[in-house]
């Protein structure tokens, strides 16, 4: 299943994704809805671009008849982000920790600065696929809704961080 999220930040898009690369900005980070606090395991730098790796939990509801294949528990997964500073992207791959065989997403993000270069768009392309007989879509239909919700209440925060 394909999403596209865009948002708006009143900051140059450089120090949007250098906010985005930010340790202290995962960890300011409160308790979402359908998706964990990360915990940050390593930040890696070279050149220009940045390797940030964090884990996650999906704390969401699925659907009763995924629980027959799928135990929520197992849900979590490495978020493997790798930020371009000359490109002004970001590639993110999520590494299931449990399910790899069924579970593939990924992502990638454009820091795009508007007109006037003051303010910037972030725009969040990506793909979950979820292999599980019968309930897959259903279950990618739950992950990509706690995805969005996720990115709307992280964009908040970074938002606010920037307006600081």
């Amino acid at each position: 299943m394909k999403f596209d999220v865009q948002q708006r930040y009143e900051a140059p898009a450089h120090d949007v994704m250098a906010l985005y690369c930010d340790v202290g900005t995962y960890e300011s980070l409160p308790e979402f809805g359908k998706i964990s606090r990360p915990v940050v395991l390593d930040r890696n730098e070279l050149g220009s671009s940045v390797t940030l790796r964090l884990r996650y939990r999906f704390t969401a509801e699925l659907p009763a008849a995924a629980l027959a294949v799928i135990d929520p528990e197992r849900l979590t997964w490495i978020d493997e982000t790798v930020y371009d500073f000359d490109a002004m992207t970001a590639t993110t791959r999520l590494l299931p920790d449990h399910y790899a065989s069924k579970l593939t997403a990924s992502a990638t993000a454009s820091y795009l600065p508007t007109a006037g270069g003051d303010s910037a768009i972030r725009r969040v392309t990506g793909d979950v696929r979820v292999r599980v007989l019968l309930v897959g879509g259903q279950v990618e239909r739950a992950i990509v809704s706690g995805l969005t919700e996720h990115l709307a209440e992280e964009a908040a925060v970074v938002a606010d961080l920037l307006g600081r």
